[in-house]
């Protein structure tokens, strides 16, 4: 029994409240840019909301901008993750390569 209380307390403490202040972490034109940086969030545990700027967006995709916003207790590491995950390592990077050229062993 204690077991299901503790569960519902922890559900209840991540509902949203009203009124709270939402920060705005994330913005882009690109709607499906929003929804790759809304998953990263989710996946880490942050709830994060996308808004439509100007329009909404299933009406009229692409048009005004779409943002991410997140409680403000958890604006610090959402910025942190999306900062992170912008960065590309240099192993990652794409190596120019000469299409012309034969095989690597006969360079």
């Amino acid at each position: 029994m204690a077991e299901i209380n503790s569960r519902k307390n922890s559900s209840e403490d991540n509902a949203p409240r009203p009124n709270e202040k939402l920060i705005r972490v994330f913005d882009t034109d690109q709607e499906s840019e929003a929804l790759v940086v809304h998953g990263l969030l989710d996946s880490s545990g942050i709830q994060a909301d996308i808004t439509a700027l100007e329009a909404p967006q299933d009406i009229l995709p692409g048009v005004g901008g779409t943002v991410i916003l997140v409680r403000e207790e958890d604006a610090a590491e959402a910025k942190r993750l999306i900062e992170e995950f912008k960065r590309t390592p240099q192993e990652y990077e794409t190596e120019e390569i000469d299409v012309n050229a034969g095989p690597a062993n006969e360079r």
